[in-house]
């Protein structure tokens, strides 16, 4: 399964830009598993809840 990651707008990429190279790829990492896996990992994405 390959998912399409859409971005609305330049709210990500201008916010990816401003991330160290090591955030950068952890970002990148966890896009990659979200686009090939059936179901990701709690871990992953539960650091992300809780923000506007």
């Amino acid at each position: 399964m390959v998912r399409q990651i859409i971005f609305h707008g330049n709210y990500f990429i201008d916010f990816y830009k401003e991330l160290d190279l090591k955030v950068k790829e952890k970002v990148k990492y966890v896009l990659e598993l979200i686009k090939q896996v059936d179901r990701v990992p709690e871990k992953f994405l539960s650091p992300i809840t809780g923000y506007d």
